[in-house]
């Protein structure tokens, strides 16, 4: 019996900072791959937006995911910072979408509950628990750790497309 392994492109989008994780999974144990954020610190806000479309779009095609999930927007502070969070998730949408992957959004909530157990979890116990299941030597970054959090969710909560990937 052939196991069929499914690459997932988690994404945590940030008007500044767009963590991403990378990781392998047939469904009963995930791998990493690769994690990391794009850092758009500098320069106009359009210009931020370019630095994580140029970002993301790297990131999927050097590592060909199968499947993207990625967090869903939320009012935490202001209007303004949530209109400014759906600009950075729309254009890391845009970025990872160019090869017609199926997209998967999950709540912060969702999220934290599928990876500690409960929903309103800090990012230390997220960074642990992401360190513990993808069995790694340190933990990530905060951005990485919640991008990859977010991969973990889809195994986790989705399940995944026991079809062949296409074109691979």
């Amino acid at each position: 019996m052939t196991v069929t392994v499914t690459r997932i492109l988690g994404i945590d989008p940030g008007s500044r900072m767009t963590g991403f994780g990378v990781i392998d999974s047939d469904g009963r144990q995930s791998r990493h791959v690769a994690s990391g954020a794009v850092r758009a610190l500098k320069g106009t806000f359009p210009e931020r937006l370019k630095c994580i479309f140029d970002g993301i779009t790297a990131v999927v095609d050097e590592h060909a995911p199968h499947e993207i999930a990625i967090e869903e927007v939320f009012v935490h502070r202001s209007v303004s910072s949530a209109l400014k969070l759906g600009q950075a998730r729309g254009v890391a949408l845009a970025a990872a979408m160019r090869t017609a992957l199926p997209v998967h959004e999950y709540t912060p909530t969702r999220v934290k509950r599928a990876i500690t157990g409960q929903g309103h979890a800090d990012k230390v116990q997220v960074q642990h628990m992401v360190r513990v299941l993808l069995g790694l030597a340190t933990e990530p970054q905060p951005d990485a750790a919640d991008a990859l959090a977010i991969a973990i969710c889809h195994v986790n909560t989705h399940g995944l497309d026991r079809s062949p990937p296409t074109g691979q």
